[in-house]
């Protein structure tokens, strides 16, 4: 079975959280105190481990409400679930060839703890009217020549039962016929039976037939009910996570075997410690039969290997650092030592005394490989409350990937943290709202207030970031017009064969030459390539030098404008572009504000962009280059043999021959 959605009703916030879309992995959405948990919970009671039990009207009614609206056939929780090919034939085996099941509603309500079952598609058997009748004409000159040849003192009373069933071939109350029937037919088996007579095998095949309809149509609910039996033994477990499950570090193996020798029952953490057992491959009775035999070597080798199984699985799903997990042995004391093997020095510091996040990683790790592999959730639906809550941003990313990769599990969990949500798959997403109203709602598809979406917000915001703008070979450039510019122009000449940018390369704006190494202090530390391109000017000079002496970057890795001429000179990107051209488009651009106005550009200024600055100045005006950018990109889709002339072509040529030139050297260096 597969869960594909389910509706809470009359629990807690939540007065009727509509029906709720369930996939693989479902993530619900919400601001804090949104009722997200009390979406879990009444879930969670569908099928706990331990059973269910009657809700209390009390703790989990709505509590704006009069308990008196509280009974026991209130409803709480409603699922739809997908059948297995499996499941659908086991049913059509219990309820007849009329009914093709491929799904199921199942729900619970607050005093039953027995579920209730909705069979969706079950066909209660039909006789047609016609089917009986044929069979009757064809029964009845068979039996009254059989009636004729039997004992003469029997057979008024076989005639008798005969007659009487024949009366049965009404069948608009199917329920009422076949009593009638099945009544009727044993009277005159018996009756029969009694004058000696035996039908022949093709009579005997067609009052059979009737039998077979009628118990079919009277024993459809008892089918009904096997069905649901059925289905009910088939709901998975729901396991309800809240906070990282309770491991401890320090573990008595004496104390721990003699509680479990005596039945007592055992805490979570020494619960937890026998999954530890069962993921890492050692027992406790095992390392105490090898301590009592004196044979420490091989009890050493045995935590020796299952180090190394744990850390194994730990380096591949926690990527914040590598670290390695030992398990040190002293008498009957068995300790879980982490340490990080990069570090100068390798400290290794107990599991008890590591930081929150990696605490509850490790313990959901460990809790989660031991459950789902034979264990207790194998199968199980999880339902996980704020999962990562504790781990940094990249950790939750991990954790998230380590959801949709090694769970065969359906998950549903909530969040609030963008870094938990998948961009890529923003379709898992549901929107938990909440009013004073309509209490805690649901939406399959992404609404709310700004505080709801935030999250969904901020993590496509953060997805096309990484995409637009960020690639293996990135080239940071200081704004957006120069994004604008560059890989428009860079898109034309590649269309006429000409020299373009590399077409692996990203360009990346980041908004000011002083926001610079920042950037590529990020792009960096992940290990991508970057190249800068800078305008050649005192603030484009001032951001090389930082990049170097930083050692953010090497020399050869910084070009400048200016490269793309001859002689030397200042130059931002805009210079590339024609200036005749550049001239127009600024006209065009600010033909309201010059109006009546002469603009008189100062030909001695180096920088087009400068000229214009203070030209503007001079009328009172302000100039903004994004304008005539913005105008020249809208151009080069409709018009680039005008944007990129005979003159300023070959100043971008050279631009992008030498970034090309630095692109291979660096992709060189790399491999």
């Amino acid at each position: 079975m597969k869960l594909i959605g389910f509706r809470v009703q009359n629990f807690r916030s939540v007065a009727d959280s509509g029906y709720i879309r369930v996939d693989d992995l479902t993530a619900l959405v919400g601001r804090n105190e949104s009722g997200k948990s009390n979406l879990l919970l009444a879930l969670h009671s569908l099928n706990p481990p331990g059973g269910r039990k009657a809700l209390s009207p009390i703790k989990d009614f709505p509590r704006d409400r009069r308990l008196a609206e509280c009974t026991d056939e209130t409803e709480v929780v409603a699922t739809r679930w997908e059948l297995t090919e499996a499941e659908t034939q086991a049913l059509k085996d219990i309820l007849g060839e009329g009914s093709r099941i491929t799904e199921v509603d199942v729900g619970r309500r607050y005093g039953k703890a027995s579920l209730w079952i909705g069979l969706l598609g079950a066909k209660a058997p039909v006789v047609a009217d016609k089917d009986v009748k044929a069979a009757f004409r064809k029964l009845d000159p068979v039996i009254v020549a059989e009636i004729g040849r039997g004992a003469e003192d029997k057979r008024d009373a076989a005639a008798a039962a005969w007659d009487a069933l024949k009366e049965t071939d009404d069948v608009s109350d199917p329920k009422a016929w076949a009593a009638r029937l099945e009544a009727g037919a044993k009277a005159v088996r018996a009756a029969l039976g009694q004058a000696g007579i035996i039908l022949g095998d093709a009579a005997d095949e067609l009052l059979s037939g009737l039998e077979e309809k009628a118990a079919a149509i009277t024993g459809f609910d008892e089918a009904l009910q096997k069905a649901r039996n059925a289905v009910a033994g088939w709901v998975p477990l729901f396991i309800y996570v809240a906070d990282f499950p309770e491991l401890n570090g320090h573990q008595d193996i004496a104390s721990f075997m003699h509680r479990r020798s005596q039945g007592l029952e055992l805490d979570e953490a020494e619960r937890n410690f026998q999954k530890l057992a069962k993921v890492a491959d050692f027992s406790a009775e095992k390392l105490n039969s090898l301590w009592q035999a004196g044979d420490h070597e091989t009890r050493n080798q045995l935590l020796n290997r299952a180090g190394a199984l744990v850390s194994k699985e730990i380096r591949r799903l926690w990527k914040d650092r590598s670290l390695k997990v030992r398990f040190n042995v002293d008498g009957n004391h068995l300790d879980t030592l982490i340490s990080d093997p990069n570090a100068t020095y390798d400290v290794e510091v107990n599991l008890d005394d590591r930081s929150r996040g990696f605490r509850w990683f490790f313990s959901f790790y460990i809790s989660f490989a031991a459950d789902t592999n034979g264990g207790q959730a194998q199968g199980a639906i999880l339902l996980l409350d704020e999962p990562g809550l504790y781990l940094h941003a990249k950790s939750q990313e991990d954790l998230l990937r380590h959801f949709r990769q090694d769970f065969d599990n359906q998950i549903v969990y909530t969040t609030h943290s963008p870094f938990m949500i998948p961009a890529d798959d923003l379709a898992v997403v549901r929107t938990v709202n909440i009013t004073q109203e309509a209490g805690t709602t649901v939406t399959n598809d992404p609404t709310g207030d700004s505080r709801t979406l935030f999250p969904l917000q901020a993590a496509l915001g953060y997805h096309v970031s990484q995409t637009l703008f960020i690639g293996p070979a990135n080239l940071v450039v200081e704004g957006i017009t120069d994004f604008w510019i560059l890989s428009s122009v860079s898109s034309h000449l590649r269309s006429l064969g000409k020299t373009a940018l590399p077409q692996d390369m990203v360009i990346t704006p980041v908004g000011g030459a002083g926001k610079v190494s920042y950037m590529v202090a990020l792009l960096s530390s992940q290990q991508l390539g970057v190249l800068v391109l800078l305008d050649d000017e005192k603030a484009g000079r001032e951001a090389q030098k930082e990049l170097v002496t930083s050692r953010l970057v090497r020399d050869n890795a910084v070009i400048f404008v200016s490269e793309a001429f001859a002689e030397p000179r200042e130059a931002d990107i805009e210079d590339l572009v024609d200036p005749a051209v550049y001239e127009e488009l600024v006209r065009h651009t600010y033909r309201k504000d010059l109006k009546g106005k002469t603009l008189k550009l100062n030909t001695n200024v180096p920088r087009i962009v400068k000229r214009f600055e203070m030209a503007f100045a001079e009328l009172g005006l302000e100039f903004n280059k994004t304008r005539p950018a913005r105008e020249f990109l809208t151009r080069m889709a409709t018009e680039p043999e005008k944007m990129v002339t005979p003159a300023s072509l070959p100043a971008f040529e050279a631009l992008f021959a030498a970034i090309d030139g630095r692109h291979g050297r660096m992709r060189s260096a790399a491999a």
